[in-house]
């Protein structure tokens, strides 16, 4: 690839499943009992973790490339 946006996202979303497959490999019981926690969340508040989450990461691009 040349380096450009197609790159990012793809070292991105492998950097994702990196740490998202070692948390469930290492901590399995652990994944289980926070998805159980999560379902008993209001969606408000599930929209508002998604949205501080997605908001986080776009600041932390464009911190980072400047």
């Amino acid at each position: 690839m040349d380096g450009g946006l197609g790159e990012l996202l793809l070292a991105a979303l492998g950097l994702y499943l990196v740490i998202e497959g070692s948390i469930l490999a290492l901590f399995p019981d652990g994944f289980q009992r926070m998805m159980a926690v999560v379902q008993q969340l209001p969606p408000s508040t599930l929209r508002a973790i998604g949205l501080a989450a997605a908001v986080s990461g776009v600041v932390i691009v464009w911190l980072v490339r400047g």
